[in-house]
């Protein structure tokens, strides 16, 4: 499982798709959640607005599971 450091209070799931370099642009976002199953924390999910909060599971088969983290303080 890989840990994506999620700079603000929430991403969206085209902005996620993106970021993991599951598709090349946003605008491939609509038709990549047509044709593949995307999991949101076990379950399918097809909102490309779909918020993601820190904690949250995204399981994207051919490319990899993440987990959303906060970033490190520094102290």
């Amino acid at each position: 499982m890989n840990d994506i450091v999620l700079e603000s209070e929430f991403v969206t799931l085209g902005q996620f798709l993106k970021m993991t370099d599951a598709i090349s642009s946003g605008g491939m976002a609509k038709w990549f959640l047509q044709e593949n199953d995307v999991y949101v924390n076990g379950e399918i999910d097809r909102r490309r607005g779909r918020k993601l909060h820190v904690g949250d599971l995204v399981n994207i088969p051919g490319c990899g599971r993440f987990r959303l983290i906060e970033p490190k303080s520094e102290e």
